[in-house]
């Protein structure tokens, strides 16, 4: 039995066998191709799509890779109005969404009574719909109120399971204990939970992806979110190299393979760094798209690394485009929620 076919059929690993299939070039015709086979076999050929609101660009940290840090005065910041949001959400429901993603800087400007305010209306409004939160490291008194509200979802990338990395990418007030206790605290009160990682970070080694990996399987998310690394202009970071495409397309394959029911994204970052980038991961066992339905006038000022695409594009016209792109490479676009297939 191949190292693919192991992986594949106990959805476990070895280190040793992951850091031979992710330093080797050898493996990706059976990796990619097992994955797919996966996620045909759990959801068929659907994808599902996830209409993105970035609603601040407003943040309190001051991450070392990220566009809209603290520190970068350059940054043209913005906030969405409470209607702004429910418009975004009007426009989306009508083009198809069932999902939406409320994302943006850790701006606590937006109390936790204005994001329960923000949440309770749009589910009273769409109740056929998912509401999911993707706005940082909060307490667990205000992860409990937004799920009273009405959330469904949260989206917390850890970034990197090994904490002398992590310090790496972050500044001192921010730590990697605080963020792995975040996604416990919202696994605990009923979240369907997004995490995930960044792949060829400034530092990061083969190994940290192996603790990445371990890390997930200990979380057990429904939803499970990687990108490359892009860096951007006016960042400490501006003069490293962008993460790899190839590595990237690896990763998510092996994700496919590792957890089989989970959520998996072909990210923006994936089609920034590559024309086809995000058709590609459809092809390794992503099955999760999220084009962007935030007001077109504000989506370059949203830009946490460099040559973000879409940020032209109005929504019904990305959404056209992405349904073509989608079939192109044999899948369809559902009007589905799209929850987790571990989810009743």
């Amino acid at each position: 039995m191949s190292v693919i076919s192991k992986i594949a059929s106990s959805h476990s690993f070895s280190d040793k066998a992951l850091l031979e299939v992710l330093s080797d070039d050898k493996y990706d015709q059976e990796l990619f191709s097992s994955a797919d086979e996966i996620r045909r076999s759990v959801y068929g050929t659907d994808v599902y799509i996830r209409g993105l609101i970035e609603f601040t660009n407003y943040c309190k940290n001051d991450c070392l890779y990220c566009g809209i840090r603290r520190s970068n005065s350059d940054c043209d910041r913005y906030r969405l109005t409470k209607e702004d949001i429910y418009g975004c959400c009007e426009e989306g429901y009508s083009l198809g969404f069932r999902t939406f993603v409320l994302q943006g800087g850790e701006d606590m400007s937006f109390k936790d009574d204005d994001i329960c305010e923000i949440v309770y209306n749009i589910k009273s409004r769409y109740p056929d719909c998912a509401v999911t939160l993707s706005i940082g490291e909060r307490s667990r008194e205000s992860y409990s109120a937004f799920k009273s509200a009405g959330a469904d979802r949260y989206l917390l990338r850890h970034e990197t399971a090994n904490a002398e990395h992590y310090s790496k990418l972050h500044p001192q007030s921010m730590s990697l204990e605080n963020r792995k206790n975040c996604l416990f605290t919202l696994k605990e009160l009923g979240y369907q939970v997004g995490s995930g990682f960044m792949v060829g970070s400034p530092f990061q080694t083969l190994e940290n992806l192996v603790e990445d990996f371990k890390f997930l399987q200990t979380l057990g998310p429904d939803m499970i979110g990687i990108g490359p690394f892009i860096s951007h202009k006016n960042t400490p970071f501006k003069d490293f190299p962008n993460g790899s495409l190839e590595l990237t397309l690896r990763l998510v394959a092996l994700l496919r393979l590792v957890f089989p029911k989970a959520l998996i994204p072909a990210t923006t970052a994936l089609g920034t760094l590559h024309p086809n980038g995000r058709e590609l991961g459809l092809k390794c066992g992503a099955n999760v798209v999220m084009p962007n339905l935030s007001p077109v006038r504000f989506r370059e000022k949203y830009e946490l690394y460099d040559n973000k695409i879409c940020t032209g594009e109005e929504s019904a016209q990305c959404r056209d485009c992405l349904d073509r792109r989608v079939k192109s490479v044999g899948y369809k676009i559902v009007t589905d929620r799209g929850d987790a297939r571990t989810i009743k």
